[in-house]
């Protein structure tokens, strides 16, 4: 008996040597331990042992038992390897170049914010950018923000620590430094270096101590606008924005505008627009930015004439058009990296 069980596991290791897939593993097994194998009729045959015998053959059978169970094991073990290599491929030098041929796409931000400055620079505005650390002076005093104005507090503004040093960004006295909470700090350094008459966009992130939720977000992206000349009036401001929003949304798209504050515009205006657009989010009009023309403080603070020269400043946020133009209800999916999301646009 002892010698039929040697045989027999002697059969198992020769034969799982040559195993490949898990079809020939099975069909190994059935013609071990299956139901016509030849261990299952070796077993069958201890009924004819005499009684004293039958434990001494049991023990071996299962000795026997155990060492196909580790055969086994370990030939499933291998194909299941080789099958995980073969839906891997070939070994690859990882730093060769990658031999994909597809390219990634332009983040949807990114898109809206090439429109608007394609738009723009139509009817002659340039876009100038800035730094997205700045100082107390460029983004509140300038702009005739008030030590008490709301946005000044430390609970709405990222403040730098202080003895903090940008050396890239000049100081106008020595004001904290802090991160931008709009791109109209451009427009102060802009018109501090540059003569009128001026007409610039400057796009950019900015930065404010919000809550994230579904419609607002600490990071942001902001576009501005700033038009300086003779004789600029609330008619031009109106002619340029409603130019902007009907090539942007469609020529059925209407202005309006509502009475607004800000510090830097007097009088200052919110503007709404109608749009088939607004099928998407179920209203009749939405608020699309805030408007309105230059404050003469403003003109002081960077020695321009305010007797001779006007103008209109404007601004909106990037992800606010973006969410209008593809109905999107949520600022958070710009921000997660969600390939689901981004290989839409």
């Amino acid at each position: 008996m002892q010698a039929s069980l040697d045989s027999i596991l002697s059969e198992a290791e020769q034969g799982a040597a040559v195993i490949k897939t898990r079809s020939e593993l099975e069909a190994f097994k059935a013609r071990l331990v299956g139901p016509k194998g030849s261990l299952t009729q070796l077993m069958k045959s201890m009924g004819s042992l005499p009684k004293e015998q039958r434990p001494i053959v049991g023990r071996q059978v299962n000795t026997t038992k155990k060492h196909l169970e580790q055969i086994f094991s370990q030939t499933l073990a291998r194909v299941e390897t080789a099958e995980m290599q073969h839906r891997i491929g070939p070994p690859i030098d990882p730093t060769l170049p990658s031999p994909d041929p597809a390219s990634g796409s332009m983040h949807p931000l990114e898109q809206v914010k090439r429109t608007i400055i394609s738009l723009f620079r139509k009817i002659g505005f340039t876009v100038v950018e800035g730094s997205e650390i700045e100082t107390e002076y460029f983004v509140f005093d300038a702009l005739n923000t008030g030590e008490d104005h709301p946005a000044r507090d430390t609970q709405s503004t990222y403040y730098l620590p202080q003895g903090v040093k940008a050396a890239n960004v000049s100081q106008k006295n020595e004001e904290r430094y802090l991160l931008r909470t709009h791109t109209s700090s451009v427009q102060i350094r802009t018109m501090q270096k540059t003569p009128p008459p001026l007409r610039i966009i400057s796009p950019g992130r900015c930065f404010r101590r919000d809550t994230a939720d579904a419609t607002h977000s600490a990071s942001f992206h902001q576009i501005e606008g700033l038009y300086i000349d003779e004789a600029v009036t609330v008619k031009d401001l109106k002619a340029v924005l409603d130019y902007f929003v009907k090539e942007l949304l469609g020529k059925d798209a209407q202005t309006r505008f509502r009475p607004h504050f800000f510090p830097y515009t007097e009088p200052s205006f919110e503007v709404d627009f109608s749009s088939t657009h607004l099928q998407k989010i179920g209203k009749e009009w939405v608020e699309i930015m805030g408007c309105g023309m230059v404050d003469p403080t403003v003109f002081e603070a960077v020695d321009y004439d305010p007797n001779r020269w006007s103008g209109f400043a404007f601004g909106m946020g990037i992800e606010r058009i973006a969410m209008i133009l593809y109905g999107i209800d949520d600022i958070r999916y710009f921000y997660q990296n969600d390939l689901r999301f981004l290989r839409q646009f």
